[in-house]
């Protein structure tokens, strides 16, 4: 095992940890931005260690197709090529499984893709997978799982659950480089209860450094998914982090830490900000809306990021339509909103205010008190009332 994780301060479920790794120390919970073939778009890693970020998310099916990990390897390792100093996570491949289900074949031995550079068939199996992954040398590295749906149902899940319990033992058996790099495995079993707690309790027995919850953000319904991640929560170790995968927005980021999550990672602030859109307390701000065009304020006039700093929300719009300096700005921007939200989250459970940092940060999302009920519902479970901020009356659905 080549991490520490040290609870520094608790409120009900939430917990705030330090979390140490190879590469660095970290304080969670962290939200980590991917960094598909070891770069995030537009934004340089001198830019993301100024804002704050502690782990970037490479991308082992990406990597292994271009440069290829041989090559990173010998270029000594991803840290070194992409010139990154801090901790480092690579997925598996698995989710491609779902991302690019029509180029790809799952059977036991592995996963069968075609691939999208020169259109050859290659197969991953959970070997491979962490083959690459050694080769590559992130921090934390995930164990090839058996990833559909949460909309699908029936023989299918139970079958994905099952296999995923299989493949660890055969990640496990394949790592060499355990006192470098940790393995998390990967929790599965759909929207089933059942499966879940089977698949908890199989990898638990396993004694992994670290576990994530898989197969969410994927189009089933909020509460469907507080639940699963409630469930799963409550059923892994408390000495061992524990990673909520695909999870980005931020209100999400703040329900899944209340239940005792620690970790996410996702693409959307980034590529919400190519679409031309900045994260604000308030929600969203479309800066491609025509209103932008003579607003002389900044982004987000409570932010300290250098884009709020120095940039006009007229002058933000003007780019975001013609040119990819406005992506870049916002990348920037929402990067930064979601470090603070990561360090609000920290601090707030340390200082015994966790209740009102929650309560704050609804009240300015929902000022009409429409708090939705999948919101409520999971607070209550999580112990927080949030009773302050809801209006009995305009709670929403969604």
């Amino acid at each position: 095992m080549a991490l520490r994780f040290e609870i520094l301060g608790r409120f009900n479920r939430a917990r705030a940890a330090q979390l140490t790794l190879p590469h660095f120390v970290c304080q969670t919970p962290l939200f980590m931005p991917v960094g598909t073939q070891g770069t995030i778009k537009g934004l340089a890693t001198n830019q993301l260690e100024e804002i704050g970020c502690q782990i970037i998310l490479g991308n082992t099916y990406h990597l292994a197709l271009r440069p290829t990990s041989e090559l990173i390897d010998e270029l000594g390792g991803l840290h070194q090529f992409m010139n990154w100093p801090r901790a480092l996570l690579t997925d598996s491949g698995g989710f491609q499984m779902v991302s690019l289900l029509h180029l790809a074949d799952i059977t036991e031995k592995g996963v069968t893709f075609q691939s999208p550079v020169d259109g050859k068939p290659m197969l991953l199996t959970p070997e491979e997978s962490i083959q690459i992954q050694n080769r590559i040398g992130a921090d934390i590295i995930m164990a090839l799982d058996d990833v559909v749906k949460t909309t699908i149902t029936g023989p299918r899940i139970e079958e994905a659950m099952y296999r995923t319990l299989r493949w660890i033992d055969r990640c496990i058996a394949a790592h060499k480089r355990p006192h470098e790099q940790n393995l998390f495995g990967i929790v599965q079993g759909g929207l089933d209860p059942v499966l879940r707690d089977i698949c908890v309790r199989g990898l638990v027995d396993r004694n992994l450094p670290g576990y994530a919850i898989g197969g969410l953000a994927g189009g089933e319904s909020k509460d469907s998914f507080w639940r699963v991640v409630a469930q799963c929560t409550a059923a892994l170790p408390e000495d061992k982090p524990r990673y909520v995968m695909g999870v980005g927005y931020p209100l999400d980021i703040v329900v899944c830490s209340a239940l005792g999550a620690d970790m996410y990672d996702c693409v959307y602030p980034t590529r919400t900000a190519r679409f031309g859109t900045a994260l604000v307390p308030e929600g969203v701000l479309k800066l491609k809306h025509n209103a932008m065009a003579d607003d002389t304020r900044p982004i987000d006039p409570t932010c300290a990021c250098m884009v709020c700093r120095t940039y006009s929300r007229a002058y933000i719009h003007c780019l975001v339509t013609k040119d990819a300096m406005g992506s870049q700005l916002l990348s920037y921007h929402n990067l930064y909103y979601m470090m603070k939200l990561s360090r609000d989250l920290h601090m707030s459970i340390i200082e015994g205010r966790f209740p009102e940092f929650v309560c704050n940060f609804l009240r300015i999302m929902f000022p009409k008190g429409d708090v939705p009920e999948w919101v409520c519902n999971a607070m209550e479970v999580a112990g927080i009332d949030i009773s302050s901020c809801c209006s009995p009356f305009s709670s929403s659905q969604d």
